[in-house]
């Protein structure tokens, strides 16, 4: 659930969302299994891996296609902002501090992972309306060009 209270003793985890452009104008944006809304490819960065490593990593595995990271669209950690998250399988609170990063596709095919329920690219005037809002604030960072947004 997002936009839920920081709790004493909130740990805080680093993660990577994906900005997949399809050199149409569109992104790629996934339905997630956890909570049937709409978001950015990504995930946790494990430890000793790079966000840049983490980000090529959780975007094949949760669409199957290899991408090449552009640029720093931002990194986003503002607490007002949906950034703190309780997962629904634990309960598990976390304030989350990602780096979301462009990203060019150089092969592959899309495909849905366990943690997909649909995938989809979207133009800027067409973004779904359950989009989580720490993905809406980046997407629209990237659609304005704004490059290194540290929120």
């Amino acid at each position: 659930m997002y936009g839920s209270r920081v709790r004493p003793g909130t740990l805080v985890k680093a993660g990577v969302g994906v900005i997949v452009s399809d050199g149409l104008g569109r992104v790629l944006l996934e339905r997630r299994s956890d909570n049937g809304r709409w978001g950015l490819p990504g995930g946790a960065v494990e430890p000793g891996e790079t966000w840049a490593e983490a980000a090529v990593r959780e975007t094949l595995e949760e669409t199957g296609l290899t991408v090449r990271i552009g640029f720093l669209v931002g990194v986003y950690s503002d607490p007002g902002q949906g950034r703190i998250v309780t997962y629904p399988d634990n309960g598990d609170v976390r304030h989350l501090v990602d780096a979301v990063l462009s990203a060019d596709i150089v092969s592959g095919e899309l495909r849905l992972s366990p943690e997909s329920l649909e995938l989809g690219f979207f133009a800027q005037s067409g973004l779904p309306l359950d989009l989580v809002p720490p993905a809406r604030r980046a997407v629209e960072d990237f659609f304005r060009g704004r490059r290194g947004v540290i929120d």
